[in-house]
């Protein structure tokens, strides 16, 4: 599908200033929309949505179908009647610029808690629109709490850690598990209706300014997850729930040891003797969120790389054949025409290419790669672009333009500090600067390239420098952290980018 020319902004909600911690679906998710309207941009680019699990990592969720209760507005559950504003009164002192998910999780948790109970003493016409609620998601809603409810009184431990018989689901155990559990999975009902009336709604205000949102699949689900707690057979476990090989990346650029990322490779077999409806399931769920999908590791539906199971590196992984052409039709004919971008990152082969073309999915470009060692560098550079691109200066993956133009390390196991200094020479040469304002000298060349697509976080378009970085892959803590300031934006900001976007009419 090939998308209207247009530039926009990633920021994950998580991200967005406000009082309670982290950032919320309420009005300072407005507000941002607001200023993406004043400033010419019609993309909003989000992160996984999902309730996050290991590492506060919005790609290691407890379901790829939920969406993350964190995110709900705690303002809005006060407008609604279903907190007080003196339950908001015990709130920590939250740091500025940062998420604290150890403070935040025990605070807000037991209010969501609370909002649950008292939503069962709502209206009828809410309690109409709740049970059509659960009714249409029931094909993933039903596991989902039931799954959450578990976890809490399994003191959140992973579901291979349960009792054989939770863990194998014998249906006598779940039956008893359902009816000992019925308030708490009530409530994870509740706030999964919640979260989604949050989301519409604020889908619905970018809609009204001609904002498109596009959000993440990643192709893999957490081994911790109601996903594949509830259909073992579509994944790659043993008789216990362990994974028999899990998913990563071999050694490359980036990494002399490759990356572990130990999500559970998928039994494709399985999936196609299915026709792929877990897939078809997912991909409808995601287009009811969003106008536009990042299709994240594309390439591993063509062939992925697969790591035994007990392994702590990448490294004596192996190449498995995907699924193919014979999942895209698939999903295509059920569901139609795919807005899908596919992150075609890394080392990607012609059979790859030969994928993402045959359905007419853009590309990626990376700026900030245009000017080292990186496989693609030729092809992310400005002047050998195609119209069918989505190009960045940089990903939630990368350092943000600011912490890489001024970082006086760089140098690893595979770049030398003579790598980073050439690679600062030619970017100076290529752009045309000195440095100064090296942020936007980035953002106009994207702006004026021929991507019918550009996007750039928004710690770019601020200047943050390392400390806006959002995550750094390979590292178990201290990422998904950062948020801006309520003053950040401003309206000479939004000016000067509208002009930017008018001119070279995106």
């Amino acid at each position: 599908m090939r998308f209207p020319r247009s530039s926009g902004i990633l920021l994950h909600p998580t991200s967005l200033p406000g009082l309670y911690g982290i950032g919320e679906l309420g009005v300072e998710a407005h507000e941002f929309a607001n200023f993406l309207r004043n400033a010419g941009q019609r993309v909003w680019q989000v992160l996984p949505l999902g309730p996050t699990g290991y590492g506060d990592s919005p790609y290691q969720c407890f379901s790829a179908f939920a969406g993350n209760p964190l995110l709900i507005s705690l303002e809005t559950l006060v407008q609604r009647g279903y907190l007080q504003s003196a339950d908001l009164e015990s709130k920590p002192e939250f740091p500025t610029g940062k998420v604290d998910f150890g403070t935040l999780i025990p605070w807000k948790t037991p209010l969501l808690r609370k909002a649950a109970e008292t939503f069962e003493r709502a209206t009828p016409s809410e309690r109409a629109a709740y049970e059509t609620f659960c009714r249409r998601h029931a094909g993933w809603l039903d596991e989902f709490a039931l799954f959450m409810a578990l976890k809490e009184v399994h003191n959140n431990l992973m579901w291979t850690k349960w009792g054989h018989a939770l863990r194998l689901r014998e249906p006598e155990a779940l039956e008893q598990a359902r009816s000992e559990l019925r308030d708490a999975i009530a409530h994870n009902k509740f706030i999964q209706f919640e979260f989604e009336r949050q989301w519409m709604d604020l889908k619905a205000h970018c809609a009204s300014h001609g904002i498109r949102v596009m959000g993440d699949v990643p192709i893999y689900v957490a081994l911790d997850s109601a996903d594949v707690w509830a259909n073992p057979g579509l994944f790659k476990l043993d008789e216990n729930g362990q994974p028999i090989t899990v998913a990563g990346v071999p050694p490359d650029y980036f990494s002399a040891t490759g990356q572990l990322w130990g999500n559970p490779i998928y039994r494709w077999g399985a999936h196609a003797a299915s026709e792929y409806a877990w897939w078809i399931a997912r991909f409808r769920r995601a287009l009811e969120m969003l106008d536009m999908i990042r299709l994240d590791h594309f390439r591993g539906f063509e062939a992925y790389y697969e790591i035994p199971g007990g392994d702590s590196t990448a490294v004596s992984g192996k190449w498995m054949k995907g699924p193919g052409a014979a999942f895209f039709e698939a999903v295509a004919a059920a569901l139609g025409d795919l807005p899908i971008l596919a992150e075609n990152l890394g080392v990607i082969t012609p059979e790859v290419e030969g994928l993402r073309n045959r359905f007419g999915f853009p590309g990626m470009a990376i700026l900030q790669f245009a000017f080292g060692k990186d496989p693609q560098a030729p092809d992310f550079k400005p002047h050998n672009y195609v119209h069918h691109l989505v190009a960045y200066t940089g990903t939630h993956d990368n350092d943000t333009v600011v912490g890489w133009w001024t970082s006086t390390g760089g140098a690893d196991s595979t770049r030398t500090l003579q790598d980073v200094e050439k690679e600062m020479e030619f970017a100076r040469r290529y752009l045309n600067t000195d440095g100064r304002e090296i942020n936007w000298v980035m953002i106009r060349t994207l702006v004026a390239s021929i991507a019918d697509t550009v996007l750039f976080p928004l710690q770019d378009l601020l200047g943050v420098g390392s400390e806006g970085r959002m995550n750094l892959p390979g590292t178990p803590s201290g990422n998904w952290h950062w948020r801006f300031g309520t003053e950040s934006l401003t309206p000479a900001m939004a000016a000067r980018l509208k002009v930017l976007s008018q001119t070279y009419d995106r």
